[in-house]
Parts: structure tokens; sequence; C-alpha cells
């Protein structure tokens, strides 16, 4: 019996395409495991572009912790403080959120540099960056945990 292909799975498809077209393939693509990411459809489309998939699970939070924080640093800092009303008003926001995360904002485990900076630099020393070697710096690094404090009576 085949996948039920519903519009959310076409959805994907489209805009897996249109990524494939505007950007070109990447070497992976890594998700979460929900329906829409695991159809069948989507991974022979990207299989057929030869992508490699890599989906997050139980215990692989390395796997995906970047974008993981990228995310939550989006919507903490920026979808849920304007609420945005329609679609349109959410892309040019969060259009403008990226380009300032990107270009301006400063990242503890990039010494307070922007991402796009360092790229500049390590693109012209072509000198590769692994976050990894400062993964101390980062706000999802596991952190020694705070003590509680007693509730005043």
């Amino acid at each position: 019996m085949g996948q039920l292909v519903t519009p959310i799975h076409m959805m994907g498809i489209a805009a897996l395409e249109e990524a494939l077209a505007k950007f070109g393939r990447s070497e992976i693509f890594n998700t979460d495991q929900g329906s829409q990411f695991t159809s069948a459809a989507l991974t022979e489309a990207l299989a057929a572009a030869g992508v490699a998939i890599a989906m997050d699970g139980r215990g692989r939070w390395m796997v995906n912790v970047f974008i993981e924080r990228l995310w939550r640093s989006l919507k903490h800092e920026d979808v849920y403080l304007k609420g945005y009303a329609d679609g349109f008003e959410a892309k040019r926001g969060i259009a403008s959120w990226i380009d300032f995360y990107n270009h301006k904002r400063p990242h503890r485990a990039l010494g307070l540099r922007a991402p796009m900076a360092v790229w500049r630099e390590d693109a012209a020393s072509q000198k590769a960056v692994d976050m990894m070697d400062n993964a101390a710096a980062l706000p999802t690094c596991p952190q020694q945990q705070q003590q509680a404090q007693p509730l005043a009576a």
C-alpha cells in the first residue's frame, strides 16, 4: 500500500525544489522525524538530487545543535515578540532578522563577531571554521546548574 501524499508533503517537495533551483544542491538535509520530512516523496526527491539525509533522533542533539539554536533565537528574539499578522509580514520580518543575525549580531562562540565577518575572514584565508572548537561558548552547551533559592515567607 502506498504512502498518502498530503498537501503538507506537497508543500515540502515544492519548497525543496524551489531551494534546489535557487541555491543549488546542499550536501546534507538535516531534519527532525516529522511525517512531512520522512515521506517517501520527499526522501526520494532528496535522493534523486544527490542530497544526503540526516534525521535527528533521541540522543542526537549534536547533529542539529546549531540550527536548533538558530530557530530558538529566531523565535524568542523576533517571532514571539512581533506576532506577525500574516505570511507576507512574517517573510519580511524574518528576512530582516536573519540579515541582522548573520551580519550584525555578536556571537559568543565567534569571539563576539558576526557569522559573516568570520566567514569572510576564513574564506580569505581558506581556513575552515569548526564551531565545535568553541562549543562551550554556545548557550546550548551544558551549563553548570544554578542553585535553587529558597522562597521568602
